[in-house]
């Protein structure tokens, strides 16, 4: 260790860092400490945030955590910072969900600190993407990157796309008839456009994109059936570029891990120009989530589908303000 705690400056900047990173409805759920005379910061689960309907686990809250500490972890590469990052501390605290030795003398983390201009740039894209086929280099280079945090991420052959869109539409048809995730959809999305003075969380409506009219790709529709008159449709991709992230095991560790590779491999694709949106729809049902695996590969539960390709850029998604997430103490 330098025996030299990070500043105050350098510790909100951080997290500002941190908090872009994508969470299940924009919910955000998570919350920072930082003991500033030992220098070290740590990251809780904001249960006031989580999703008991759509998330009863927590897996996607692990995850969407797990997201925020690998942005962190790119900052601090950036800020020529080594940490030392500790998962799940505590056993007698699960909500403390991972602890980071700012000051720490971590072995030297070079190849995240070029992912750290994408971190402001790496919105989630609900848009039509071309229909045109990711190179095997760019692909290998996502592949590396899941692989750097311990996870695996699958382009699967057509025929496990066909399965995999289909599980999405049967999610789908199962979510429109479970009131419960419905209004909590309802409640993290709006169907107006933001302003200055609207909601720190949850998806405006400028980020839906359109509605989908045409096409396979399995995007999300957080609409839920409400009305949006001016709400422009669309065509999207026929053959999408569908790639499946996970992990051998299966527990909260694994869903950290899975964050953190998650986020990874979404910073790598908007480096190399792509853009993605992911969905959990499929992932959200235990007996779909069983069948959205490919039994020929190694990966022993799928943690996340991203769609992946070239077209536009989402719009970005509010965040809550440092203040609101991080207590020094």
């Amino acid at each position: 260790m330098t025996g030299i705690p990070v500043d105050v400056h350098t510790v909100t900047t951080l997290v500002a860092d941190a908090t872009a990173a994508p969470s299940q409805h924009n919910a955000q759920p998570w919350r920072f400490r930082y003991l500033r005379d030992i220098g070290v910061l740590r990251l809780y689960a904001d249960l006031e945030h989580a999703l008991p309907h759509t998330d009863p686990e927590h897996r996607g809250l692990h995850m969407s955590c797990g997201a925020a500490l690998l942005n962190l972890r790119v900052a601090a590469a950036a800020a020529a910072l080594a940490p030392v990052v500790r998962l799940l501390p505590d056993p007698d605290c699960p909500d403390l969900l991972a602890e980071v030795q700012l000051d720490g003398s971590g072995p030297p983390e070079t190849t995240l600190a070029p992912l750290r201009p994408a971190v402001g740039c790496r919105h989630s894209s609900r848009h039509p993407f071309r229909d045109e086929e990711i190179p095997a280099a760019v692909r290998e280079h996502l592949c590396e990157a899941a692989r750097a945090e311990g996870a695996l991420l699958l382009f699967p052959g057509a025929w496990h796309v066909r399965s995999i869109l289909e599980l999405v539409r049967e999610a789908e048809d199962w979510e429109a008839l479970d009131t419960g995730m419905r209004g909590e959809t309802a409640r993290w999305t709006y169907t107006e456009p933001s302003g200055a003075d609207g909601p720190s969380e949850g998806i405006p409506a400028e980020a839906f994109g359109p509605a989908r009219h045409g096409g396979n790709a399995p995007v999300r529709d957080f609409a839920v059936g409400r009305p949006m008159p001016d709400r422009p449709r669309a065509s999207f991709e026929k053959d999408p570029n569908v790639a499946l992230l996970g992990t051998a095991h299966d527990g909260p560790g694994d869903w950290l891990r899975a964050g953190q590779a998650l986020e990874r491999v979404l910073l790598r694709a908007t480096v190399d120009g792509l853009v993605a949106s992911v969905t959990s729809q499929p992932l959200e049902w235990p007996d779909l989530r069983w069948a959205a695996r490919d039994p020929l590969s190694a990966m022993g539960h799928v943690q996340m589908v991203l769609r992946l390709g070239y077209g536009p850029e989402g719009s970005p998604s509010p965040r809550r303000p440092v203040d609101d997430v991080l207590d020094i103490v």
